[in-house]
């Protein structure tokens, strides 16, 4: 195996649900933030780029709309995976997560000669994965509440327009932070990484990434092509299972799965 081969990470699917959520996230992060802090000069430049407050209303609830189907998406693919049984739990959160988590703060803190060895995703990758659903549940929630105040109140009390207002702006604050700082730090603005990763555009690692950013799925992925088959992922390779399920075989390369 060459170094520089490419292994593919994420298929066509995976890199176009991605680009319907982070354009969407950054159109209504444009124009949710300035509807939140109106009376700031710098929120009126905005609104005036966007056509007026009315005119950023509107592309603001488009892009929830886009989000919404992104997420939908996203869903009916993975239950198609499912369906043809090509589904891999990789992005689920295990106990190893909690020991890597453990093994990496005595890491930083000198009390361990090295870093955990990571599978395919890392426990701060799986973190964003779920974050995203939490916050899409809070966002979508009270946008529609908002959207639709007429409707809401002849089901709830008035003062559930308040709580979803509170809910949203602030939910809407909190992830923004979380995405321009944590996310783009640990993807892009890392030394090793600046100033891009590439996955999300070309879907491909070298093998030379893989074995130095995710050593037991570049294991798994070693052993499988030693051995000639295809089986899905999320089974350690040092785990005897792993032989038995790589010789049992499988529907889809191993290098091209996720969850």
């Amino acid at each position: 195996m060459d170094a520089n081969d490419k292994v593919l990470r994420w298929n066509i699917h995976y890199r176009l649900q991605h680009v319907l959520m982070f354009t969407s996230f950054i159109i209504l992060v444009l124009t949710g933030i300035p509807l939140k802090y109106a009376g700031l000069g710098v929120s009126r430049v905005f609104m005036n780029l966007w056509g007026g407050p009315e005119m950023a209303s509107t592309v603001h609830r488009t892009a929830a709309v886009v989000m919404i189907i992104s997420c939908a998406y996203h869903l009916v693919y993975l239950g198609w995976r499912m369906w043809k049984g090509i589904f891999s739990p990789d992005m689920i959160p295990s106990f190893k997560d909690l020991r890597d988590l453990y093994d990496n703060i005595r890491f930083y803190l000198g009390l361990a000669r090295r870093p955990p060895l990571f599978g395919r995703f890392t426990y701060w990758e799986k973190f964003d994965y779920w974050a995203v659903f939490w916050g899409i549940f809070i966002m979508v929630g009270s946008g529609l509440v908002l959207w639709f105040p007429v409707e809401t109140v002849r089901f709830f009390p008035v003062w559930a327009l308040g709580i979803a207002k509170v809910a949203h702006s602030d939910e809407a604050l909190l992830a923004a932070l979380a995405i321009f700082i944590w996310h783009f730090y640990n993807v892009h603005l890392r030394p090793e990484i600046f100033p891009m990763n590439w996955v999300w555009i070309t879907g491909t690692i070298t093998r030379r990434e893989l074995k130095e950013k995710y050593p037991l799925e570049y294991e798994r992925l070693r052993l499988q092509e030693a051995l000639g088959a295809q089986r899905p992922t999320g089974i350690p390779p040092q785990e005897p299972e792993a032989v038995a399920s790589a010789k049992r075989g499988g529907t889809e390369s191993g290098s091209e799965q996720g969850i």
